[in-house]
């Protein structure tokens, strides 16, 4: 007999009353309630009929959820199921038939759905009675069953076949020694005759061994009569009605028990002591027919949607089963699916482990970061020690004067240099005495910005004249920045006073050695000036006055003609002569275009010959390619000794000798003269040492001068080769023709 239920799962409108003020807003409510009521779309109702009673709605569940996917209004799902093992009965499918005609006659069904292969028979056996011009859609059937059944219009659906070969196989698998399968099974039905062509292919590896009939006690003597070697493929359904003495699943336990037992039907199988199978999706097919029947209630035609065949099956195991057959999960396929395994240790107390371990991990970092901090305090108290310890080793080993003072401007600390510096008595200087060692005339500039600074507390520097031990005052450079605490609040100022008395000698010194170097480039110009005015001048105008006397005498004798003509140009060869020479001194264009050795060497010929001395010139590995600032260094030095040399030696023999190597060059400017104190020279206001050393210090070389009274001089330049140079004699601001003969003023 049919079984009616009913689920109206969509939400019906309820209207809402609200009271209403005025009649106007009543009768808009009225208007827009008429107008939901008119757009609300028509409800649709679907019947869901099964070929077996069913225990629970799952595939109903998934199939109400698919249709509401596609279909958004009001759907009423309504149910019936079939007794298969009575459907072979004529009488009972025709009253089965009325009575669902009966059920549904006042109902306008959309579409109706079927699950298995009795309720797609019914469906189609009585259509015109019960479902006409309604679409059906099938599922719950496989493809062979579908073959033996005339599908007529408006029909559609989903087909799955279960996993016979794949369970037959996975048993060969599991259990390789087998001989015989023992195929139990209620009739040779359908499903009967799908295993025996299976194991039809095998036959000459395995024995077919039927076992057919309702449950009895006669089928369990056969089961346990079975050989060794033997598995047992399960088929035989329990009856929709009441169980008789001895059931379907009795005769399955007995089996699982005596032998290794499979099945292609899940729930013939799992959690009944059957090892497995391979099973179908099931609720893929369920969802499926769902959308389809969505779809024709959306509007879609029947022939629109083809026919889907979804058969893909997988290995599901009972975890137990294998354990009782002893059969290792190795064995199994890749993708296996294993249930009913027990729960690990870890998976039974994985909370309680969570909760220890997280306790213990907390209690550990806890311990952790405490034994850290303990750590990195002893750290830090041993990293202060340690700076305490090497600022006070700092500050005694520092050259400089070093002091510390409070926030008030006290005198805190003083190291050993600043105590041995004012005096024996170790207490000097601290807290206000340090006022007592500061110049008068200073007290009050230094007392103004140690002031200002404690107020701003920002770093300052100052000048002072500070009292030496044995009553001297030295000028002290001061400069001091603000300490802080640990918390960051001020706690006075550390300074370092240097003496800068030395610096404030030379650089007096240097302003005056540079009032002398404007003096001797003046002095210089002055030289040129006379030269030009004393000499070039009065020769150009006596050669102006021959001229004027040689034009007067044109009409004189030839021979007296010529001899003035040869006068003159002596004259001009002398001129140009003097005109070279004195360029020369000034720059030398052989420098910069035949390189320092052919420079030097024009230089001591025309010395030679202006002079009427000896000067030997020797050159060795010189380099061509010399940088500018070299050459012009060199050229400049020799310019200056051998002028001096001359002029101050009192002999007549010179050597000039320059020599290279890969790291430097070297020029010796020596003779056997008279030689000087070099002391003496050095302290006079002659500006020739000091030239040529300044010169070979811009090129980074060093000038040695060697000379006694009476033992001759000999003057050694040396300027390393680098690679690269930063700065040159334009750079610096020195005028080639500076100092062209500094040495004039410079006496022996």
């Amino acid at each position: 007999m049919g079984i009616r239920a009913q689920w109206n799962v969509t939400k019906r409108f309820r209207a809402r009353r609200f009271l209403s003020v005025g009649a106007l807003a009543a009768g808009v409510f009225l208007c827009l309630s008429v107008s939901v009521v008119w757009a609300q779309p028509h409800e649709k109702n679907v019947l869901v009929l099964f070929s077996s009673i069913q225990p629970d709605h799952k595939p109903l569940d998934l199939i109400e959820t698919a249709v509401r996917g596609r279909v958004p209004g009001q759907v009423n799902f309504y149910t019936a199921f079939l007794d298969h093992q009575r459907f072979e009965d004529q009488s009972y499918r025709e009253s089965m038939a009325e009575t669902i005609r009966g059920e549904y006659k006042q109902t306008k069904l959309d579409v109706v759905i079927v699950a298995g292969i009795e309720a797609l028979q019914l469906a189609t056996q009585y259509r015109e009675e019960i479902f006409r011009a309604v679409p059906i859609v099938f599922f719950g059937l496989s493809k062979s069953e579908l073959k033996e059944i005339k599908l007529m219009p408006e029909m559609t659906g989903v087909t799955a076949s279960p996993g016979l070969r794949e369970t037959i196989d996975l048993a060969r698998r599991l259990d390789p020694d087998t001989t015989a399968i023992a195929v139990i099974d209620a009739a040779p039905n359908f499903w009967w005759r799908v295993a025996h062509a299976e194991l039809l292919r095998q036959q000459d590896k395995l024995r077919e061994i039927d076992i057919l009939g309702p449950p009895s006690p006669k089928m369990l003597e056969k089961v346990a009569a079975l050989p060794p070697h033997t598995v047992i493929l399960f088929q035989l359904a329990p009856p929709s009605s009441a169980e008789p003495a001895i059931g379907a699943f009795d005769i399955l336990n007995a089996a699982a028990k005596h032998l290794p037992t499979y099945s292609a039907w899940s729930t013939l199988c799992l959690n009944y002591g059957c090892i497995g199978g391979a099973y179908r999706n099931w609720e893929k097919d369920d969802l499926l027919a769902g959308d389809m029947a969505g779809r024709l209630l959306a509007g879609d035609r029947p022939e629109n949607i083809p026919i889907m065949d979804t058969t893909n099956v997988k290995v599901e195991v009972d975890w137990r089963a294998l354990d009782h057959w002893h059969i290792p999960e190795s064995a199994l396929p890749p993708g296996s699916v294993i249930l009913y395994r027990p729960p690990s240790f870890w998976e039974s107390y994985r909370k309680y482990i969570i909760a220890v371990v997280s306790v213990i991990a907390a209690l550990l970092l806890l311990i952790a970061w405490l034994l850290w901090e303990r750590a990195r305090k002893r750290k830090a108290e041993g990293l202060l020690r340690e700076s305490e310890k090497r600022f006070r080793v700092m500050a005694e080993t520092t050259p400089t004067l070093v002091w510390m003072c409070d926030p008030q401007g006290k005198i805190t600390y003083l190291n050993e240099r600043r105590l041995a510096f004012t005096g024996p008595d170790p207490k000097a200087g601290y807290g206000d005495s340090w006022i007592e060692y500061i110049h008068s005339d200073d007290v009050r500039n230094v007392k103004d910005c140690m002031t200002q600074g404690l107020k701003d507390r920002v770093s300052f520097s100052r000048e002072y004249r500070l009292r030496r031990r044995d009553g001297a005052y030295r000028w002290m450079l001061d400069v001091a920045s603000p300490r802080l605490n640990g918390d960051g609040s001020f706690a006075g100022f550390i300074g370092s006073a240097i003496d800068v008395t030395d610096q404030k000698v030379a650089q007096q010194a240097l302003e005056k050695v540079s009032g002398q170097l404007i003096a001797a480039q003046e002095k210089e110009r002055r030289r040129i000036a006379r030269d030009l005015h004393d000499d070039i001048c009065q020769r150009l105008a006596l050669l102006s006055m021959e001229l004027d006397r040689a034009n007067r005498g044109m009409n004189e004798p030839a021979d007296v003609t010529k001899g003035r003509l040869r006068e003159i140009r002596q004259h001009c060869s002398e001129i140009a002569g003097h005109v070279q020479s004195l360029s020369h001194e000034l720059h030398s264009s052989r420098l910069d275009y035949l390189g320092i050795v052919a420079a030097i060497r024009g230089l001591c010929h025309e010395f030679s010959k202006q002079h009427e001395v000896s000067i030997q010139f020797t050159d060795r590995d010189v380099p061509a390619d010399l940088p500018r600032e070299v050459s012009l260094c060199l050229f400049r030095v020799t310019q200056e000794a051998v002028h001096n040399a001359v002029k101050y030696s009192g002999v007549g023999q010179y050597r000039v000798e320059l020599t290279a190597t890969a790291a430097e060059i070297q020029l010796v400017v020596s003779d056997s003269g008279q030689g000087f104190d070099v002391e003496a020279a050095k302290g006079n206001r002659g500006l020739g040492l000091v030239s040529m050393q300044e010169r070979v210090h811009l090129v980074q070389g060093s000038l040695h001068v060697e000379s006694e009274p009476g033992q001759g001089t000999r003057i050694l330049a040396v300027v390393p080769l680098l690679s690269e140079r930063q700065g040159s004699p334009e750079d610096d601001g020195i005028d080639e023709s500076e100092g062209v003969s500094a040495w004039h003023d410079c006496e022996p």
